[in-house]
């Protein structure tokens, strides 16, 4: 999957989220916190990652059900299983009827899933307790760092930041053809086997993998380690940096990132990356600067093509 368009799906998932979380300092600090009730639904940010058991697949069925507002028909299957996912989404589908003290059931039951209290913050969302929203979604984000729930909430916790989910990192290399043909969680189970091995590049297939999981910590451990290996190869320093990035603190990357640009001065790894980061800043003209000096580093490069395909991007839509 190529920069471009996991952008392009993190941007799609954005959409389909519909939130705008007009948390105001009032309300935050507020005695009571409490606005009208939100119209509609909550969205359901289930994550069933890359499991093929029977369950999931109902769950899946039944999240799009959801999603497309048959809720009585998502309720039916949601309502067969035990599981937290499924608890969730059979309390979502009875929006508003009792959703709220159901999701406070299930966070007292599991008040270390991320998954639950980022529901429940949206629970406490639509029923217009931002205060109260803001809160389970910072334990959200801290409770198990390394889980898609915690991308979702600090997206919903800085949503300044134009993009959502985290900024990929993008090799010059894939898998071996061998292990691209694989389904998805043998593959991943491929890559997990090569990273053990003292490889940079192994390393660095696997993080990109745990990235698209919404492993950000996982991932930025595999980037760590493969700049160990390999200080002197800038794909391996970039991803490390770029691994370290969070809408909390993107300072923690560019603090990283940007001194390569001395130390490696004609990698379009690195000016390419500096684009994608200042992209998530919401920074467009910078993001533009970078991806044409990428661009023009190694126009034949996948990462030069790469560079053209986003800029062309930017263009179609707009960006100033």
């Amino acid at each position: 999957m190529t920069v471009v368009v996991v952008v392009a799906a993190c941007a799609a998932a954005g959409a389909a989220v519909g939130i705008t979380l007009l948390q105001t300092r009032g309300e935050e600090r507020g005695a009571v916190g409490v606005t009208k009730p939100r119209k509609g639904f909550p969205p359901l940010l289930l994550d069933l990652g890359l499991r093929a058991d029977p369950q999931a697949a109902a769950l899946r069925r039944a999240s799009v059900l959801y999603d497309r507002g048959k809720r009585t028909a998502a309720s039916r299957i949601f309502d067969r299983y035990g599981s937290l996912d499924a608890r969730i989404g059979a309390a979502f589908s009875r929006w508003p009827d009792g959703s709220l003290d159901r999701l406070k059931q299930l966070v007292v039951a599991a008040p270390k899933s991320s998954t639950a209290q980022l529901h429940l913050g949206l629970a406490y969302y639509w029923s217009g307790r931002t205060a109260d929203a803001v809160a389970a979604w910072r334990i959200a984000e801290s409770a198990q760092p390394d889980t898609p729930a915690a991308v979702h909430a600090s997206d919903l916790l800085h949503p300044s930041l134009p993009i959502p989910g985290l900024p990929p990192f993008a090799p010059s290399f894939g898998p071996p053809a061998a292990v691209a043909r694989l389904r998805p969680a043998e593959e991943l189970a491929a890559l997990a086997r090569a990273a053990r091995r003292p490889d940079a590049r192994a390393k660095l297939l696997y993080g990109v993998a745990l990235q698209r999981l919404g492993r950000r910590v996982s991932a930025e451990r595999q980037f760590a380690a493969a700049a160990r290996l390999a200080p002197d190869d800038p794909e391996a320093r970039v991803a490390a940096a770029v691994g370290r990035f969070t809408k909390a603190h993107p300072e923690r990357a560019f603090s990283r990132l940007g001194p390569l640009v001395r130390v490696f001065p004609h990698a379009a790894t690195v000016r390419f990356h500096l684009g994608v980061l200042l992209l998530w800043l919401g920074d467009v003209k910078k993001a533009r600067a970078e991806l044409q000096l990428a661009q023009s580093e190694a126009p034949a490069s996948p990462l030069g093509r790469e560079a053209k395909s986003f800029l062309a991007r930017l263009a179609s839509i707009g960006t100033k």
